[in-house]
């Protein structure tokens, strides 16, 4: 794993500039992004380049998802927060 580029994805998951990005995409990246192939790593990548209130609502499921970004991981995104909040005991809405 090439730790500079973990590192940079970490970095651009935490500091989006829109906090409700930040409070899933950081989280999502310091638990999985180790573990994602290159090509999924390539995907997350590509996510982050994309517009935060646009990304987020994908992710929240408030606007449809291009089907470019719907996928493999755009699911675990979604159960990532999903879980996080079950496990806080907060509701889902956006």
């Amino acid at each position: 794993m090439d730790q500079a580029r973990l590192g940079r994805i970490r970095f651009r998951a935490w500091r989006r500039g829109f906090k409700e990005a930040d409070l899933i995409l950081g989280p999502f990246a310091d638990s999985h992004a180790r573990d994602l192939s290159d090509d999924e790593l390539a995907a997350f990548e590509t996510l982050l380049e994309q517009p935060d209130h646009d990304l987020y609502a994908w992710i929240i499921e408030s606007a449809p998802t291009p089907p470019a970004f719907e996928g493999p991981l755009m699911a675990q995104l979604r159960k990532f927060r999903f879980e996080s909040l079950q496990a806080r005991g907060g509701d889902l809405g956006g």
